[in-house]
């Protein structure tokens, strides 16, 4: 695999079974902190006019987007009337919820429109607690919760809260894109550990115990996993407990959106319930994913008082509370029972006969190899073998980057890519998350 693990996640939360039937048919394929110095100004740093048009060093230490020239052209091909299937964005094609959208419409009539506190609404604030107590095994007081607009901001929060310049964020790969650049915001150092398509792409406890230092501040863990659908068992994430408690600055933030969206016999356990681990532990969790309520924009944190207080500060002065329409909607969303009821079920239903039809029709694929999700909305793919290919009417396909293009090009497949460079042993594993587009001839 040539010093490289390159590979490919589709989502498949859209389009239907039926649709994904349709395409198979038709063969539808560190930065280091930066020290602030007073420098002479450069000729660039000025624009025709005079004006200095420097920026941040803390803007100049994050990364742009991998993905937004591959969207540019996925957007051309679009607008030139290639029929687009849009497949990159981490939802699905189901609506919200019935009674979860009454719930936001009956906001609106009565008139509950105005500010809600900083940290959420005591209402939904309760609610999340006895959701956390009945499904995780968590005990929190309102007090310990805050309410943002989406886990993003919550876990970004979390990150400049607790992180100092110069400290280290511990992140398995692959890896949600964001993540390490919400370690360079803070003036940390993103350390990305390596797994492998043959361990399910699982952190193995003994890279983490070898790769902790002093420095050492946060390890990001994310189960069920985006990009790959891993899910950590309980006795895994014991092992990796134990480590923790011997690292007195190490914290943990378990992202667990996709906790619900899980197939069994995988099941979903909660970092901060082991033993000790609550007081180490800040549990993100958001409605977009379980609910099908990514437009509503809602997450939260939960953990200690004096962290999560931290992050409401840091909110206050960003963007204050959430929408009060998305908060008595999430209220209701919370109502329907253990898990989401009976509406989540159905959902998972459908995403695991989706996830089943895409595993083997891959498997048809030579040089295909797939990571099989156990939970989440997506499937991971390695395409490393397609690398060093010549493709007629397009040339080498040399890595992902190219190979985005010759599959936009020539299939309509659109793939967008981000890399992620590991310290120890510089392997690059590169991830596609995925735009499909339907393969047709155009003139």
């Amino acid at each position: 695999m040539a010093n490289a693990l390159h590979n490919a996640a589709m989502a498949f939360g859209f389009p239907s079974l039926s649709t994904l039937r349709t395409m198979h048919k038709d063969k539808h394929i560190e930065l280091k902190r930066m020290a602030v110095a007073i420098k002479a100004k450069s000729n660039s740093d000025f624009d025709d006019s005079g004006v200095d048009i420097s920026l941040s060093h803390r803007v100049d230490a994050v990364k742009p987007s991998k993905t937004l020239a591959i969207c540019d052209h996925a957007t051309a091909l679009s607008q030139s009337g290639v029929p687009v299937i849009r497949l990159f964005f981490g939802e699905s094609d189901f609506d919200t919820p019935a009674v979860i959208a009454e719930a936001g419409m009956n906001a609106i009539r009565d008139g509950y429109t105005r500010y809600t506190p900083n940290a959420g609404t005591l209402e939904l604030r309760q609610a999340i607690c006895h959701k956390l107590k009945e499904e995780n095994g968590i005990i929190h007081s309102p007090d310990q919760i805050v309410v943002s607009n989406g886990a993003k901001q919550s876990i970004v929060q979390a990150v400049l809260a607790v992180c100092s310049p110069g400290d280290e964020v511990i992140i398995p790969a692959p890896f949600y894109v964001s993540y390490p650049e919400m370690a360079r915001l803070a003036h940390a150092t993103p350390v990305i550990l390596p797994t492998h398509i043959l361990n399910d792409f699982l952190l193995d406890p003994k890279l983490l115990e070898d790769n902790l230092t002093e420095r050492s501040r946060l390890l990001i863990l994310c189960s069920p996993c985006n990009p790959t659908g891993s899910v950590y068992p309980k006795k895994l994430l014991e092992e990796i407990a134990q480590i923790v408690a011997k690292h007195p600055r190490l914290l943990v933030l378990s992202d667990e959106n996709y906790e619900h969206i899980i197939y069994a016999p995988a099941t979903h356990t909660s970092f901060a319930s082991l033993p000790g681990m609550r007081d180490r532990t800040l549990t993100v969790n958001g409605l977009s994913k379980t609910f099908a309520m990514t437009g509503w924009r809602l997450g939260y944190i939960a953990g200690p008082k004096h962290f999560v207080a931290a992050c409401g500060k840091i909110q206050s002065q960003f963007t204050s509370g959430a929408s009060s329409i998305s908060q008595k909607a999430a209220v209701a969303a919370l109502g329907l029972g253990y898990a989401g009821g009976e509406a989540v079920s159905t959902m998972v239903k459908a995403f695991r006969e989706r996830r089943d039809f895409l595993i083997e029709s891959f498997r048809d694929i030579d040089g295909a190899r797939i990571c099989e999700p156990q939970g989440g909305f997506y499937v991971f793919i390695d395409l490393s073998s397609y690398y060093g290919r010549e493709a007629e009417g397009f040339g080498l396909i040399e890595n992902s980057d190219s190979l985005c293009r010759y599959l936009l090009e020539k299939g309509q497949l659109v793939k967008l890519k981000c890399t992620y460079l590991t310290n120890a042993n510089k392997k690059l594993v590169e991830v596609v998350e995925e735009d499909v587009k339907e393969k047709r001839s155009y003139p």
